[in-house]
């Protein structure tokens, strides 16, 4: 089931005298998150609004609207940050980490279900699906030659295992 808000960030502390938080991107890179006008707070999701945003040493600094002291930036430390689905648009065969977790995975050919994707490692080279079948898991490349298909509405991806994959 596709969420509507996902995980973008934590503020981890804050930044000067003006009341500019300093922000631990969850994306894939910092500058992505510092492109948001928008992000939302807490488990209400409450909708805040960025006056300004930059990019220092990996991590974001943002002006939050209404935030103008250091303590009231203090207020938001350890709080997780949300962005809605519908204010990033990926590519097509591109999809959220959040999405692809708990997804069925089936072989292509055979219809057996391996498992589900419990975790996606990021290894630079390509992604790594994490499955976790019955007995064990696995450790199965996001590349194009495995997998054939992934429908996030249905819930399912279908793979095509390179040989050994499974033994």
């Amino acid at each position: 089931m596709k969420k509507e808000y996902l995980e973008a960030g934590k503020v981890v502390t804050t930044h000067g005298i003006r009341g500019e938080v300093k922000i631990m991107p969850y994306t894939d890179t910092p500058e992505l998150l510092a492109e948001f006008d928008r992000l939302f707070i807490g488990k209400n999701t409450d909708e805040l609004i960025i006056e300004r945003s930059r990019v220092f040493k990996n991590m974001v600094i943002a002006k939050i609207e209404g935030v103008d002291t250091p303590e009231a930036a203090e207020k938001l430390r350890n709080k997780l940050l949300y962005m809605h689905r519908d204010d990033l648009e990926l590519d097509d065969d591109t999809y959220f980490i959040q999405d692809l977790i708990g997804i069925e995975v089936r072989d292509a050919d055979s219809g057996k279900v391996y498992g589900t994707i419990s975790d996606v490692m990021q290894t630079g080279a390509n992604d790594v699906y994490v499955i976790k079948g019955s007995d064990r898991e696995y450790l199965v490349p996001a590349i194009a030659d495995v997998v054939i298909s992934t429908d996030i509405d249905e819930n399912i991806m279908t793979i095509r295992p390179l040989d050994g994959l499974f033994d």
